[in-house]
């Protein structure tokens, strides 16, 4: 190796603290040596590298194959002599430095190249269908890394919605960012036969930070390679929200793995780590006044539900709920749909309607209703319980949402409503007592009329079961 080459290695390399660069070594020793090629000498010692079967052998388990050999070429294509002479079959140490270094630390410009042959192994641009078949791969490498590794965080592919569909959703939501250097947006069958060059590539990678943070998550975990020292961003720790309250329950979230972890990036960065179930209409019950009961004072929380229909769509309320005539929230808050598509709709600027609750009012309208105004909600779930609304002819003024169900007026299926961050103190086990609690004769005269206590294991004490990864 040249002396110009050996400097950018050696600035590659730099990017490393020590203890990464011996975990980066460790893995290319344990992956050079179960190739068994020993290589040329180069008079020091015997050149060690790395080949595609020793990476498969590698991440079998952790990975589907069919990522592993797109990260077979990304590690192929890093060029070291600068003369392009076609790809090697077998990975040198440098090569796989500097793809490290180029994914993990490198801007967009960096990991362009090495994405490009992730997506196809031939030179040039790349079809829209091939960077379809990438992300879908990407997002399901994500999926299954993160279960095979333990790392879903009390999440697991038994209590949510069928990943498939969910990957699907994801992919055509980071696709739909895809922007030809006019400016113009192909869509459905134009975007799959579309030619993309690398500068346009470029520049979605560039604005769509899914990508390098997924592809992040996919080398870390599925290489086992950096994936507890301390240059983790945030973003990869909160990829996904730690789960609470559904454990035990045998319940289903609304959710997909894919779904809550593109919602989750959507949330302020200080509410990401954590999501705990408060109410599920196949829980607690179909009631309003339950959700009710269940939901205000709660700090920021995410409402999600689904019609008769299949349609799954939602919002983000940024403040606690409280029951009150009045428009509540700020610009924080937005509105989502998950099936059939997968999006969110941030806030327009155009009025502040951005969260409303009311309920038992005589002159104004009882129900929990989201963006868009009174009768026109972007999102309205009536307090008589299973009617809703999404009107927006064309789009809903607060947030731009289309309507959100599959008609304008909807009848509710099932409804779940998740906490998102620290709970707030006073919803905690410091806060204010149910009057059954603080005087045991109210509780004696319900039971004594023959009526139940509706919230008796339904105010379950706030899980703190860290251990909940499964």
């Amino acid at each position: 190796m040249g002396n110009a080459e050996s400097n950018a290695y050696r600035n590659h390399l730099s990017r490393f603290l020590p203890e990464e660069q011996s975990d980066i070594d460790g893995v290319f020793d344990t992956l050079s040596g179960s190739s068994g090629s020993s290589g040329a000498k180069n008079g020091k010692a015997t050149k060690k590298t790395v080949t595609l079967a020793a990476l498969q052998a590698y991440t079998r388990e952790p990975l589907p194959e069919q990522m592993t050999v797109r990260l077979y070429n990304g590690m192929r294509s890093i060029d070291l002599t600068g003369k392009s002479s076609g790809l090697s079959e077998q990975i040198a140490k440098e090569q796989f430095v500097i793809f490290m270094s180029n994914v993990l630390k490198g801007n967009a410009d960096e990991k362009i190249t090495i994405i490009m042959r992730m997506i196809s192994k031939a030179e040039g641009p790349v079809k829209g269908k091939q960077i379809q078949e990438f992300t879908e791969d990407l997002i399901t490498s994500v999926v299954h890394v993160l279960s095979y590794r333990k790392e879903l965080k009390g999440w697991n592919l038994e209590n949510t919605r069928d990943s498939a569909s969910g990957v699907k959703a994801l992919a055509s939501q980071l696709l739909s960012e895809l922007k030809l250097a006019d400016g113009t947006k192909p869509v459905g069958p134009q975007l799959m036969e579309t030619n993309f060059g690398q500068s346009v590539i470029e520049d979605w990678v560039y604005r769509v930070p899914q990508i390098s943070i997924f592809l992040n998550a996919v080398i870390r975990q599925g290489l086992h390679v950096l994936h507890s020292l301390p240059d983790q961003t945030k973003d990869i720790l909160n990829l996904v929200p730690s789960c609470k309250g559904i454990k035990g329950r045998g319940l289903a979230s609304l959710f997909d793995i894919p779904s809550i972890i593109y919602i989750n990036s959507h949330l302020p960065a200080e509410l990401q780590h954590k999501w705990q179930l408060l109410f599920s209409s196949r829980v607690h019950g179909e009631s309003f006044s339950q959700l009710c009961a269940h939901i205000v004072k709660k700090g920021p929380c995410i409402v999600i539900l689904k019609d008769l229909d299949g349609y799954i769509f939602g919002g983000f309320a940024s403040h606690s709920w409280e029951v009150k005539p009045q428009f509540q929230g700020d610009n924080r808050c937005f509105l989502f749909s998950v099936f059939p598509s997968l999006a969110v709709y941030m806030y327009t600027g155009y009025n502040d309607h951005y969260m409303y609750l009311n309920h038992g009012q005589q002159t104004m309208p009882n129900g929990l209703g989201m963006g868009g105004q009174h009768g026109y909600f972007g999102l309205w779930i009536d307090s008589d319980y299973g009617k809703g609304h999404s009107k927006a002819k064309p789009r809903c003024t607060t947030y731009n949402s289309p309507q959100l169900s599959a008609k304008e007026d909807f009848t509710l299926d099932v409804i779940e409503v998740w906490a998102v961050g620290d709970l707030p103190e006073s919803a905690g086990k410091k806060g204010k007592k149910s009057i059954l609690d603080v005087d045991p004769e109210a509780q004696a005269f319900l039971e004594m009329a023959g009526k139940s206590r509706h919230s008796e294991g339904l105010r379950e004490p706030i899980e703190e079961d860290e251990d909940d990864d499964n």
